[in-house]
């Protein structure tokens, strides 16, 4: 019996020994002393392995609790936010820790990132970037494309695709920090808008960054999910007017202790009306087009991060993309006094597929914060088309088809190391090497015509390489109510063009070869000021650089019809930008949300522009290119807020206006073309000062915790351009959301330009007098549906971004 009770009471001692603890708390964002939803709260003992974890609510709140006892490692990290580490011993006199308030102050890298979608999108201005985060409203609306519609300073022409950012196009498109070979009209169209956890519009990027892009960088960062176990989402949607458009999206990620693999599959399936008219007043003639444009796309994922240990962490993922698509098109030229009509059949089809391929390495040191990382990202693009042009009416040129073959790879190596020197400073260098090479093989039966006029069959090769070696240094301090970053930036830029072009009749080749070598230096400067909780002031400063892209380089026609054509100019020069921009941020009263207000300035050198001119063999066609001119500048000002007027209804609206004056040159006929010769083209000097500004204004209303209605409203004012005085556009979009099976499903309809009103209409005085209207499939509706599935309660280790400077640690989707 005495044995039996001392075997028992030993037991029950033990037994007393397992505690099981909780800790709890609420986070704030330090400057803003808003809480902060969905931040991790990731819970390890003292062999560093995760036992638990778990997410604030939306009032900032957490508890988590079944702690084991023994000494634990309590670590609060969100996006854009410094860690806050903690240690502590649950024991049996520890068992309940409340931490309290804890403040998360924002850097420049981003932690790991949440899969929970917030109800409504927010616009936040951070140092070097504004961060528009999407929510339900917006996750949809369609694809990428259709969000960036509702994106602050942001402008997306409907039918081209083609994106421009402060009213200039010189802007670079990133997927998660990386750049992509895919054309970005076809990137943004097959990203569907519910894989898109938000949009950070770089305007004024640190040294850290690639330089290019004079209006900045847009970089669209994607959901990831990594949290233990297994998990994933789904979506799909379609939407109509004349033509069906289908996208669809699945995410799967499974993770343990050691491995996290990760995979997706998306796809845009669509048919796309676009129609118009170019009436060109004085000679008569009017233009008709019709265009139906086809596109199905495929996009494949799948990477694994490998936890070595807890300093080490090797990642690999490739991304696949197939492509198919081709357009129809029928334009009919009508001659009102005379019955020499004409018309024309384009018929295009083509695919593409798109490779590409990433190894990273990221060694953690003893030191919090301080690592080093190795980057290597491979791009390969093949692509092919052929298009067949018939001619009818009155015309006597024969009909031609044009083959065109495009290879293009790209090459990015990475190496950053982050030194955090003390509490306030922090140390960043890193090398990178960017390789790229594009080569088009060209071929037609008789679009060109040799000296007697006569269409000829032709091969053309073009050849462009440019590789750029950079080195970066930036350093940062922090006071208490100032915080300044300083960074310089040095590249060596080579570049070769090799244009080659053969009479295939008569076999003669004619070889233009162009080589361009520069260094340069791209300095940088942030300075922020922040008096109060409320108030936050922000100055910076870069120099940037638009080279040109290899569309505006290749000499082979981008596009051609019967009355215009557009091509590139092989010796076209880089353009360097000086950029300024301040920025103030004030937190309204009560929590209600926040404004922002910025300025900014460009000093423009050698600047890049459209060119028009008169064919000379034909006078009634036209011929766009690009040239360097003298230097120009551009102002503009830009306003945003996030307002929450009651528990119910809360506003994102934005208003942009921008100014530049444009150079270029244009040709025109001083007698009519009928009777014209080429000694009746004059050549004039062209200066157009640009005022244009748009308005947003998205309104969501939330009935229930289950149903919300939104309504969106645009207004583009008239702007102009070297070719073009555009009319205002203006339009409304309405919407539903319904979220149900415990806030996993959600379904969305959405009724796009209520009132019709979208198209892109002007005229233009030069080098013709002439009208335009063209028109999209505007009118549409929307419905989508997504889901979510699995569970887990921490996530995974980080990973760094290159080029936005966000980690990331999961699926492409």
């Amino acid at each position: 019996m005495l044995s039996l009770f001392t075997a028992l009471n030993i037991q029950a001692t033990e037994k007393e020994a397992l505690v099981d603890g909780s800790i709890s708390g609420k986070v704030y964002d330090a400057s803003l002393n808003e809480p902060l939803p969905y931040v991790n709260i990731v819970i390890k003992n003292s062999q560093g392995e995760i036992v638990t974890g778990g997410i604030t609510l939306e009032d900032g709140t957490f508890k988590i609790t079944k702690i084991p006892e023994g000494n634990i490692t309590i670590t609060i990290q969100y996006i854009g936010y410094k860690s806050v580490i903690k240690e502590l011993t649950i024991d049996r006199k520890n068992r309940k820790v409340d931490f309290g308030n804890i403040m998360l102050e924002e850097e420049a890298s981003g932690l790991d990132e949440v899969t929970v979608i917030a109800e409504v999108s927010t616009i936040q201005q951070r140092v070097d970037r504004k961060v528009i985060t999407i929510g339900k409203d917006l996750a949809a609306s369609g694809t990428a494309s259709d969000i960036m519609v509702g994106i602050p300073s942001v402008s997306i022409d409907a039918q081209t695709g083609d994106i421009s950012m402060r009213g200039n196009s010189n802007v670079r498109v990133m997927v998660d920090g990386k750049l992509s070979n895919i054309p970005t009209a076809q990137l943004l169209k097959q990203i569907p808008s519910a894989s898109i956890k938000s949009i950070e519009l770089i305007t004024n990027p640190s040294a850290k960054y690639n330089p290019e892009g004079m209006s900045g960088i847009i970089n669209i960062v994607l959901h990831k999910n990594t949290m233990i176990g297994f998990n994933g989402n789904t979506s799909v949607g379609l939407r109509y007017e004349k033509e069906a458009k289908f996208n669809s999206s699945l995410n799967m990620n499974y993770r343990n202790g050691k491995f996290n693999l990760f995979g997706n599959y998306s796809n845009n399936i669509s048919k796309n009306v676009n129609y118009g008219f170019i009436d060109r007043i004085e000679q008569n003639t009017l233009q008709n087009l019709d265009i139906l444009d086809e596109r199905k796309s495929h996009s494949f994922k799948v990477g694994l991060d490998f936890y070595l240990n807890d300093k080490n962490t090797l990642s690999v993922f490739t991304n696949q993309n197939l492509f198919n698509g081709g357009t129809n098109a029928e334009t009919d030229i009508f001659f009102s006094d005379t019955a020499f009509d004409q018309s024309q059949l384009i018929s295009n089809d083509g695919d593409n597929t798109s490779q590409q391929y990433n190894f990273n390495y990221k060694l953690d040191f003893n030191k919090e914060g301080q690592n080093i990382e190795l980057e290597v990202d491979r791009n390969i693009y093949n692509g092919d088309s052929r298009t067949d042009n018939s001619f009818a009416g009155f015309i006597i040129r024969p009909d031609f088809f044009e083959l065109n073959d495009t290879e293009r790879d790209r090459t990015t190596i990475n190496l950053d190391y982050v030194d955090p020197l003390s509490e306030t400073t922090k140390l960043e260098f890193g090398l990178q090497a960017r390789l790229f090479n594009n080569t088009i093989n060209y071929e037609s039966d008789g679009r060109s015509q040799n000296i007697l006029g006569d269409y000829i069959p032709t091969s053309t090769y073009f050849d462009y390489s440019r590789d750029i070696y950079s080195a970066y240094a930036t350093y940062s301090k922090k006071f208490e109510k100032w915080t300044y970053q300083i960074g310089l930036r040095a590249e060596s830029v080579n570049v070769e063009t090799l244009a080659l072009e053969t009479d295939l009749d008569s076999n003669i080749n004619t070889s233009i070869p162009f080589n361009n070598d520069y260094f340069e230096v791209y300095p940088s400067a942030f300075f922020t000021y922040s008096p109060s909780e409320k108030n936050s002031y922000q100055l910076s400063y870069s120099r940037r650089v638009d080279r040109p892209g290899v569309g505006q380089v290749n000499p082979l026609p981008e596009f051609s019809t019967p009355l215009i054509s557009k091509f590139g100019n092989q010796k076209l020069l880089p353009q360097f930008t000086n950029s300024f921009e301040t920025n103030y941020t004030r937190t309204l009263n009560n929590r209600k949300g926040s404004i922002t207000a910025g300025i900014f300035y460009r000093s423009i050198k050698d600047e890049i522009s459209t060119v028009v001119l008169i064919d000379r063999a034909d006078l009634n066609r036209l011929i766009l290119t690009d040239d360097n001119f003298d230097d120009t500048s551009a102002f503009g000002f830009e306003f945003s807020t996030n307002y929450k007027p009651t528990k119910w209804w809360s506003i994102n609206g934005s208003f942009d206006f921008y100014s530049q004056t444009q150079k270029s040159i244009s040709e025109r006929l001083t007698v009519p073309s009928e009777i014209a010769t080429e000694n009746d083209i004059v050549l004039e000097t062209v200066e157009v000062d640009n005022l244009a500004w748009n308005f947003r204004m998205y309104n969501n209303f939330k009935v229930s915790k289950s149903l919300s209605f939104t309504a969106f409203g645009f207004y583009r004012g008239k702007n102009k351009s070297i070719q073009f005085d555009v009319d205002p556009m203006y339009f409304v979009n309405l919407g539903m959301r319904y979220s149900f099976l415990d806030d996993k499903a959600t379904f969305s309809l959405n009724y796009n330009d209520v009132f019709n009103t979208m198209q892109f209409a002007g005229e233009a005085n030069r080098p013709f007098k002439q009208e335009i209207e063209f028109n999209w499939e505007s009118n549409t509706v929307a419905a989508s549906l997504s889901y979510r599935f699995g569970g887990g309660k921490y996530r995974a280790k980080s990973r760094k971004q290159r080029d936005n400077d966000e980690k990331q640690g999961g699926g492409l989707f």
